[in-house]
């Protein structure tokens, strides 16, 4: 079996971050949410992995390298354009072969990862097993509808109408049998090869096409909000550990990692928290559910249920909140300048004025 990994899209959800980085790679829990899926793919015991790659290609190769890391051979595959899942299966044909593959979006995130789901395609092979989720917006998804036995009747892609609230998860198995699938149909409303509609073909025609209904917890990363709490999600989970420094006038509560070369001073930090190597807190409040990369400072400031990457500085701040900060930003005061108030006021008017 191979897999088939797509880190192709434009993340225009999660612009202006994806103006400069790939989605795959902004970190849940300061580890990028592209590392989790390739690691479930390497546990599912999955080793010629195939990621397709656009415009961030260099950014994933430098990341990636050629998957021994993760304990995968990697090969990349090019697309010229985000043209769709089945357009990604259509160019990888080669690349495949007739081998059974699973394809796996590279920025959703399943906690608990796809060994199981794996092992049973083994077993029972057949032509397609997708999986399944209850949402509560299945206008935003592909959906499928399922018959009173459970099996796949019919999918859709972003439905106007949708028919159930079960949406696809981005994780397919598939046998060879989808490449033909993949040839017969043609591009959406949306100009895209919808996979949906690739396997809504094989249902057509006869073809074994299953489904699992997951009850763990699944997060398509494509928004800030589902990013920030992916990262909630997963910071759950830390294990309190200290490779840096903290002061005695610093206070640590919780489940909080701080890693190696990182420092804190005066400073208090609340888990469950992820402090990056090499940064520095100075006279700040970190609050739960936040991450910090590797290399920042945060000095005279409060924040929390937030994500922030390299490099960064947040210096001065009062409170931020629920904020996904780029490499290389600095947040700092804005400069005071004299208030001025010119009022022309009727009768029984009454004015505040913030001091």
């Amino acid at each position: 079996m191979k897999a088939l990994v797509l880190c192709g899209g434009a993340g225009t959800r999660l612009r202006p971050i994806t103006h400069t980085s790939a989605k795959q790679l902004v970190p849940v829990a300061n580890k990028p949410v592209l590392f989790y899926g390739l690691e479930a793919i390497a546990a599912a015991g999955v080793r010629e992995t195939g990621i397709i790659v656009g415009d961030t290609a260099p950014e994933i190769r430098a990341a990636v390298g050629d998957g021994s890391r993760f304990g995968l051979d990697v090969t990349y595959l090019h697309q010229e354009a985000p043209l769709g899942l089945a357009h990604a299966v259509l160019i990888a044909r080669d690349f495949l072969g007739d081998d059974d593959f699973v394809m796996y979006l590279g920025d959703n995130f399943i906690v608990g990862g796809i060994s199981g789901v794996v092992d049973d395609f083994r077993r029972e092979r057949p032509d397609a097993r997708i999986l399944l989720t209850h949402v509560s917006e299945p206008a935003s998804f592909g959906i499928a509808e399922l018959d009173a036995a459970g099996r796949v009747v019919g999918l859709e892609e972003k439905p106007r109408q949708p028919r159930s609230d079960l949406a696809l998860v981005g994780v397919y198995l598939f046998t060879a049998a989808v490449h033909e699938a993949v040839r017969a149909i043609r591009p959406s409303r949306r100009g895209e090869l919808e996979i949906t509609d690739a396997i809504q073909w094989l249902i057509d025609v006869g073809r074994d096409v299953r489904a699992t209904t997951i009850s763990g917890y699944w997060k398509d990363t494509g928004n800030v909000t589902d990013m920030l709490e992916v990262n909630r999600s997963v910071l759950e989970s830390v294990e309190p550990w200290t490779g840096g420094s903290v002061d005695a006038a610093s206070e640590i509560i919780g489940r909080v990692r701080i890693e190696d070369g990182a420092k804190v001073f005066g400073s208090r930090v609340v888990g469950p928290a992820v402090i990056g190597a090499g940064t520095v807190i100075t006279d700040s409040y970190v609050g739960p559910f936040t991450s910090i990369a590797e290399n920042c400072r945060i000095e005279d400031s409060e924040i929390e249920y937030s994500i922030v990457l390299g490099r960064s500085t947040v210096s001065g701040t009062h409170r931020v909140e629920v904020s996904l900060i780029g490499h290389d930003v600095e947040v700092t005061p804005a400069p005071r300048t004299p208030a001025v108030h010119r009022l022309v006021l009727g009768d029984h008017s009454k004015v505040q004025i913030p001091s």
